[in-house]
């Protein structure tokens, strides 16, 4: 799990809006974008390249 505070300065590189955990992926997931981001050795990877695309069909409450 992310720091709290660390969670509320980090936003999504594309779009910057804000972005959301989630404890079933672990990962950090932008609803606008629909994309997540991963957390490797807790350090959130915020590139593009790295982000798994969100399929619609996947919720992302």
């Amino acid at each position: 799990m992310l720091d709290k505070n660390l969670l509320e300065i980090l936003v999504c590189p594309i779009c910057k809006c804000k972005l959301n955990y989630s404890k079933t992926t672990g990962e950090l997931i932008c609803k606008i974008d629909r994309l997540g981001f991963p957390i490797k050795n807790d350090i959130p990877v915020m590139l593009e390249s790295e982000a798994r695309e969100i399929p619609m069909d996947e919720d992302i409450a």
